[in-house]
């Protein structure tokens, strides 16, 4: 025989959705507010209730007007990304906001406050994924092109110095050194037409971050304090231990100068995080990614409008950068079935989700 059903609330329905959904009254006073709602705005719901939406809000932000456009038009309204970041709520509170008025009484609007979900930010990450690989036909055809006139460029440069007063020796020697940078950006781009199989292995992604962190301290992060915080019982990662240090490396590297100029510091963390699949490169079937690695840094962090396109070729906020940097880095990540992505609010943190090696995989192996 089987248990009596237990009646369920409209009220139990609402406290067990992830999003945040507020209800107004003809005035834009709160009178009701779900779980998600409340620790949203930090507040109980005795202290939401009976107050203005205006409250809680800053001022100017579109959600203050939303409400009369929904009761004017008496249908549902939506505003994508708006951002409610205030010194109540903290930083980087960008949401997705749906306003609807209650069909029994219009002046009623039903709000709900959606985050950006991480079917988003995974769909960012493999487009960045797809825009690295874009530019390897490129990379190829410039590698093959500009080598041989770059090559004697520098040889007729180098063979008229000798000849040349003094002040002309020193433009011939800027010929030859910008010749030698020019080569070197070639060799970067041409990294982008390899597509052979990456050769992976059991590998401690600890050892990795330790090396990483070697060379930093010794080098371009010497005097920045860095900080490791490390799941001890972590998994093998599955990878190219030599490309997973030029993947840190990198991503250290930005963050050293980051928070270079104003004395910060930088936090490596390893975590498992069970759940995350995405669909591996040239195969039909979903990888589970539970190994993230991410690179913190508490530096002026990066424009909000840049974000997106950061992994992008040529994209950079550098005055000097080439913007192949992190182009590199979603590549090498994107090759072993990875993805990466960005948040920058209060500092910059790189995460990168990566899968676990299994005992008998063979797929790719080698030596590590």
């Amino acid at each position: 025989m089987t248990a009596p059903m237990r009646r369920v609330t409209s009220s139990a329905i609402l406290n067990a959705l992830p999003h945040a959904v507020l209800v107004l009254n003809g005035e834009d006073d709160i009178i009701a507010a779900n779980d998600a709602a409340q620790a949203f705005f930090g507040a109980s719901l005795s202290h939401l209730r009976k107050r203005p939406l205006s409250a809680f809000v800053p001022f100017g932000s579109p959600l203050l007007t939303l409400p009369s456009k929904v009761r004017q038009e008496e249908a549902g309204m939506v505003e994508y990304r708006v951002d409610l970041s205030s010194p109540r709520l903290g930083t980087g509170q960008i949401v997705d906001i749906h306003a609807i008025p209650l069909p029994e009484d219009p002046t009623i609007v039903v709000l709900t406050l959606d985050p950006p979900s991480m079917a988003e930010k995974i769909d960012r990450a493999l487009t960045s994924r797809s825009a690295a690989r874009s530019v390897s036909g490129l990379a190829a055809m410039l590698a093959h092109e500009i080598r041989n006139p770059l090559s004697g460029i520098r040889g007729a440069a180098q063979l008229i110095e000798p000849t040349l007063e003094e002040d002309d020796r020193a433009l011939a020697r800027l010929i030859t050194a910008e010749t030698d940078r020019i080569v070197k950006l070639v060799d970067r781009m041409e990294v982008f037409g390899d597509a052979r199989p990456v050769q992976r292995a059991p590998v401690n992604i600890h050892d990795v971050l330790d090396h990483v962190e070697r060379l930093a301290r010794s080098g371009f992060a010497r005097g920045i304090e860095i900080r490791k915080h490390y799941d001890p019982s972590l998994p093998p990662v599955h990878a190219n231990r030599d490309q997973l240090v030029q993947v840190f490396l990198n991503l250290v590297k930005n963050a050293a100068e980051a928070v270079g100029a104003t004395g910060g510091s930088i936090t490596l963390t390893t975590a498992f995080r069970p759940g995350m699949r995405v669909a591996a490169p040239g195969s039909p079937h979903k990888v589970s990614l539970p190994l993230e690695f991410c690179v913190k840094d508490d530096g002026p962090g990066v424009p909000e409008d840049l974000v997106p396109h950061l992994f992008e070729p040529f994209v950079t906020t550098k005055t000097n950068g080439t913007g192949l940097g992190l182009a590199l880095v979603a590549k090498i990540v994107g090759d072993h079935g990875g993805v990466i992505e960005i948040d920058s609010n209060a500092g910059t943190t790189v995460r990168v989700l990566m899968p676990a090696y299994q005992t008998g995989s063979t797929q790719g192996d080698a030596e590590s």
